[in-house]
């Protein structure tokens, strides 16, 4: 058995998503900026995807902007509507995935950037950023879900500080993980900009957007032969948007996830004991994403269990997939304020709602093995 369970990494895409990019690519290849009747229809399945992502997020299918994933469509609204003012204050969470971090940080010298504290369950400290909004704020970037810890973000207590403190603030979440798996009002909350990626829902790689509110202005950080309303400019991907339409088409939307990291916890808390701890908000809680779960079993090393476990074809990840290489804490769980020889030994469990009780018993079945060895062996 494959048990996969790093889907907050990367998904699995349905056999309907390669389904509809094989047919495009062998028939409706044509492009989509032509005047002939087949170009015609390929404009068309753009039109049909923007509409999908209209109706879940609640927005205005003519400003959803496609890009090549969740990455660009930050950076698009981030330096797109930065462009646009001269000073002021921009505000990120501090456990922002760096595709937000990083633009927002070399803003620094031309805007006043200020990170926004996160608290133990990893959850932005509403208290600080009541005192961080000042009158000159321009932007507020806030993740919808948290890539590590699975915490969900209070965006209606956000967006109502913004709206009595700030109101000219633009506000962009980036929605990657939330995206399909929890709902989102754009225009009920007044979201100025939302970023999505279609490889974290079933969908394939290359393909995302961006979603604007009517007040969000941006300008063009790719030139050329002015597509996507001249504001993401080259042909567009028509082989990702067919496959980005037919994964939000095809998506379960009533699904045992939340049911099934449950279950996981369950038996991973009962294996570790009093060594068992939790990277982030109460599983069972609302403000814990229904698909990810991250936690400790100390004293066994994150990478040490992780090597372990692929012998098992068990695949788990010890933070985002984005920095899982680089060989330091991570700065979600450093926000978090977890105890190095917690975090050291932190572990992401992000399922989908194609997993199984079957593969998570498995998997902890597998955990239960290893744990007994290994923590025999803890490293002093």
């Amino acid at each position: 058995m494959i048990c996969y369970l790093d889907n907050s990494a990367t998904t699995r895409p349905t056999e309907a998503v390669a389904d509809a990019m094989r047919q495009c690519m062998l028939e409706g290849f044509y492009n989509p900026s032509a005047l002939y009747a087949p170009a015609v229809d390929s404009e068309k399945r753009l039109t049909a995807c923007r509409e999908a992502i209209a109706r879940e997020l609640h927005a205005d299918p003519a400003r959803v902007v496609f890009t090549s994933g969740g990455t660009e469509a930050d950076n698009l609204a981030i330096f797109g509507s930065m462009s646009m003012q001269r000073g002021g204050r921009v505000l990120y969470t501090a456990g922002e995935h760096p595709a937000v971090a990083a633009p927002c940080e070399s803003l620094k010298g031309t805007f006043d950037v200020q990170q926004i504290p996160y608290d133990a369950a990893g959850v932005v400290r509403l208290d600080v950023l009541e005192e961080l909004l000042t009158p000159d704020t321009r932007l507020i970037c806030v993740m919808q879900v948290n890539n590590e810890s699975g915490a969900v973000m209070p965006l209606c207590e956000i967006a109502q500080l913004r709206d009595r403190l700030c109101p000219q603030a633009m506000l962009h979440v980036d929605g990657v993980q939330g995206f399909m798996r929890l709902p989102v009002d754009m225009r009920a909350l007044g979201i100025d900009s939302y970023a999505l990626s279609g490889h974290k829902i079933h969908g394939p790689k290359g393909i995302g957007a961006l979603v604007m509110g009517p007040r969000m202005r941006v300008a063009a950080r790719m030139l050329g032969g002015g597509q996507e309303k001249a504001l993401r400019s080259g042909t567009e991907n028509t082989p990702g948007i067919a496959g980005l339409l037919a994964a939000i088409e095809a998506y379960p939307r009533d699904n045992n996830m939340r049911a099934v990291k449950l279950h996981l916890y369950e038996r991973l808390r009962e294996i570790a004991g009093e060594n068992f701890r939790v990277n982030g908000p109460d599983p069972a809680s609302d403000i814990a994403a229904p698909h990810i779960l991250n936690c400790s079993l100390v004293p066994v090393r994150s990478e040490t269990m992780l090597y372990a476990l692929e012998g098992d074809r068990v695949y788990v990840a010890n933070g985002s997939a984005c920095s899982s290489r680089k060989q330091r804490l991570s700065p979600v769980l450093s926000a978090m304020n977890v105890p190095r020889r917690q975090a050291e030994s932190a572990i992401r469990f992000s399922i989908c709602p194609y997993t199984t009780m079957e593969q998570v018993d498995f998997a902890a079945d597998c955990i239960a093995r290893h744990y007994e060895m290994l923590k025999r062996y803890e490293r002093r």
